[in-house]
């Protein structure tokens, strides 16, 4: 019997719903199946994002600032999105179920845009002498139609599939654990690879050959890796839901708001404890407010049917405290959506640059979206490099392997600082160009070289490659062990405020900067704007918020795991234990 479960994980079942065998389920072909929809939703995401804004200012006849705030909007609307993606997997339909469900949304969103960029009564009519027609209310409602639905599918897909991924590995079979590693690890790579496909081959089909095009491929291959996906139903590991973090958050906020007004016992073995022993998180002092959650108090447990405790009445003493590592988390949230602010510029703004600048290489012209394969070449370039060289000086030198999560989230606050302080000089430049070249046609091929904003995509990009795995690794190993997916979600979340600031930010500052005779930095035209003092505002930003978040680092630095304090629940006493991760 022994060795039967041996070769079972604990925590996971099969497609049939018994215990899932090692030797049937779980592991590498499992996982890389699903790695696959991961490569597909990048490749319609971004393939559609980067190159997004010249259809919508050369296409649809659409002002600058106004293409790109549809471009961050879309973008900030797929990740926030994963916060109701992350709700249904834990809650309803669990993470296989979702991402088939999710895919499927996708995958009819890239049909819909196929299908609007194809025919031309979608589509106004090109420019003329009399000037360009905008695109009606009618045609923008299909586009926003069909953009949403992709947006809905990404959220859906987002929020489950790296969870889904890393339940193929068992994390109490300490080589299964390291595998997992590896699995996170080469996660973000196909993150990165799905991006440079989309930026190269994807947007060189949608300029040179057609979008319709572009946008059909993206759903014949969503199709295909669903496809592969389901072959795998049979191998792979299902985990239990748990329920929705989110709901354990606002019961313990419920129960402290109704007894606001009681007083917490002198005595902390007084707080209510149902918790098993080896998953108990210790009482801390911070947001003592919260602890009135777990004052045991008459009619807690009036329950029908069950001896429990009403949850929205009594929370356990490790319940509360996980709220409370939650709330630790946030300072380091807010004060890394800015640099998602100052990504969005990389696929809107500095893509219409391109688009004004010469681009070509030889006999053949780069499109203005694919100027972006920098941006993606310096996250690959940075991952290899700190994989290789900066990690095994670094344990050489402190002993350490590799920076911690909160130093790479500042260093990719200095690049991204760094980069919009360069895109700010290059735009200066670019403009004095713009000026002496006049207006009209000879505006749109300025004599200069597009290879002047690689800097900026530079730094940007390397930036992306500290910080997101820093805030993945932060966010995951700082939060608690029961609520992964809702930090994982916190973290998406930063990527989603990103770029409804930038549009907000670009709404003010079109307001604000335009006249009576002038539209202000952020023109209709980019030559007859200011984007360089666009830029030059997000750089002091940048500055502000750098300091912001060191100090923030000064009040939320991890902490090794406190021993185990004495603590007895109303049904007896017992040891606290840690939930085995560091607090923040």
């Amino acid at each position: 019997m022994e060795g039967k479960m041996s070769w079972t994980v604990s925590d996971a079942v099969d497609y049939k719903g018994f215990p899932a065998d090692k030797s049937k389920t779980g592991g590498w072909l499992p996982a890389t199946l699903i790695l696959g929809i991961e490569i597909s939703e990048r490749l319609s995401t971004m393939g559609i994002a980067v190159n997004l804004v010249t259809y919508l200012t050369g296409t649809m006849h659409l002002p600058s600032s106004t293409s790109a705030n549809i471009v961050t909007d879309f973008m900030g609307t797929s990740f926030l999105l994963c916060l109701l993606g992350g709700f249904l997997a834990d809650s309803f339909l669990g993470r296989y179920k979702t991402i088939v469900i999710f895919a499927l949304i996708q995958t009819l969103g890239t049909a819909a845009l196929a299908t609007s960029t194809k025919l031309p009564q979608l589509r106004p009519p090109p420019c003329d002498a009399a000037g360009c027609e905008q695109a009606t209310g009618f045609q923008m409602g299909i586009l926003y139609l069909a953009l949403y639905l992709i947006a809905l599918g990404t959220g859906g897909l987002k929020s489950s599939v790296s969870g889904f991924g890393s339940d193929q590995f068992d994390d109490k079979d300490e080589k299964e654990k390291a595998q997992m590693a590896y699995f996170f690890q080469r996660f973000f790579f196909f993150i990165s690879l799905g991006t440079l496909m989309a930026v190269t081959v994807l947007v060189y089909i949608q300029d040179e050959v057609g979008r319709s095009w572009a946008y059909g491929i993206c759903s014949v291959s969503m199709l295909i890796t669903i496809i592969v996906l389901l072959a795998g139903t049979r191998k792979y590991r299902y985990k239990k839901s748990m329920g929705s973090p989110i709901v354990h958050i606002f019961q313990v906020v419920v129960a402290s708001f109704r007894k606001r007004k009681m007083s917490a016992p002198f005595n902390i073995a007084l707080l209510y404890e149902d918790t098993p022993e080896a998953s108990r998180i210790a009482h801390t002092e911070q947001f003592g407010f919260l602890d009135k959650a777990a004052i045991v108090a008459e009619g807690d447990f009036e329950m029908s049917g069950s001896a429990a405790p009403n949850p929205w009445k009594l929370c356990s003493v490790t319940k509360v405290e996980e709220v409370k590592m939650m709330i630790k988390l946030l300072p380091i949230w807010a004060t890394t959506i800015l640099f998602w602010t100052t990504y969005a510029q990389m696929i809107t703004f500095s893509v219409e640059q391109a688009a004004t600048m010469q681009r070509n290489l030889g006999k053949f012209q780069i499109p203005a979206g694919s100027l972006t394969v920098f941006f993606v070449a310096a996250i690959l370039l940075t991952l290899a490099v700190y994989d290789r060289l900066i990690m095994p000086l670094w344990k050489k030198w402190k002993g350490q392997p590799g920076f911690t999560s909160l130093q790479r989230i500042a260093i990719g606050l200095f690049l991204s600082t760094l980069g919009m302080a360069a895109a700010a000089l290059f735009e200066m430049k670019r403009l004095s160009v713009a000026k002496a070249a006049g207006g009209g046609a000879n505006a749109r091929n300025l004599p200069i070289s597009v290879f002047i904003l690689i800097p900026q995509f530079l730094l940007v990009g390397s930036g992306e490659a500290f910080i997101y795995t820093g805030q993945l690794d932060f966010f995951i190993t700082q939060s608690p062990k029961g609520m992964k997916t809702m930090s994982t979600g916190l973290f998406l979340t930063t990527l989603s405020l990103g770029f409804f600031v930038s549009s907000f930010l670009v709404s003010v500052v079109k307001k604000v900067t335009a006249t009576g005779d002038s539209q202000g930095w952020l023109a209709d035209d980019i030559n007859d704007g200011r984007l360089d003092w666009f830029y030059g505002l997000l750089t002091i930003l940048g500055v502000v918020n750098f300091a912001a978040y060191l100090v923030c680092t000064k009040w939320c630095k991890p902490k090794k795991p406190k021993q185990a304090l004495q603590m007895s629940s109303i049904n007896g006493n017992g040891t606290a234990g840690t939930n085995g991760f560091d607090n923040c």
